[in-house]
């Protein structure tokens, strides 16, 4: 599990004229909030945090008047056209305390070479401690048939993370490709079928 110390300044001045300039001097609009504390404004280097963010459910170290909060990103805005960042929240963690999050699952193994993997789901849901937040979660595809799925159930946890996700969801599903190639043959048919010869003239 990553964590990226991060040095942040508190705001004082709020309003989407206030984001802007924000934006435009290379900061990133912030609010830290949980346990029942009051939300704090403030905002973060755009280059740090969006260098931290490349990593998935990374614990942010936030020091700003003069003491430092541990902190997991809950929610982030990004620009539709640019993709830069505009806005983060972020939630108050506790080292020890569990939180649920969301975390990329990596298939393993070789399936039926007839068969065409559907990721049905590309992140699973579990519960871990804040500090102890796995990477990735593996599943294994080992010999796995065309026409079967596999579940949230088979996927690999590590110790002390448990599963929030439907056990019976299902994760991956491998389709027929043979099936799928009738299915398109069938389709295609009447419209590669050659017109009916005119009658000769007599």
């Amino acid at each position: 599990m990553a964590e990226v110390s991060i040095n942040g300044t508190s705001r004082t001045e709020f309003g989407k004229g206030a984001s802007r300039r924000a934006r435009r001097d290379g900061q990133v609009p912030a609010v830290i909030y949980g346990h029942g504390a009051q939300p704090v404004h403030i905002t973060l280097p755009a280059r740090e945090l969006g260098n931290a963010l490349k990593e998935s459910n990374v614990l942010l170290n936030i020091t700003f008047d003069g003491k430092t909060e541990l902190t997991l990103p809950k929610s982030v805005v990004k620009n539709p056209l640019k993709q830069n960042l505009e806005h983060i929240d972020l939630v108050l963690v506790r080292r020890g305390e569990k939180v649920t999050v969301h975390v990329p699952i990596h298939t393993e193994g070789k399936h039926d070479p007839d068969g065409i993997l559907e990721h049905v789901h590309n992140t699973i849901e579990v519960e871990a401690e804040a500090t102890n937040i796995p990477k990735f979660v593996v599943l294994d595809i080992e010999g796995m048939a065309a026409g079967t799925s596999k579940v949230a159930a088979d996927v690999t946890l590590p110790a002390g993370v448990t599963l929030v996700l439907d056990p019976t969801a299902t994760v991956v599903h491998l389709s027929e490709r043979r099936a799928a190639s009738a299915e398109e043959t069938a389709a295609a048919a009447p419209a590669d079928a050659a017109a009916p010869a005119a009658p000769a003239a007599e």
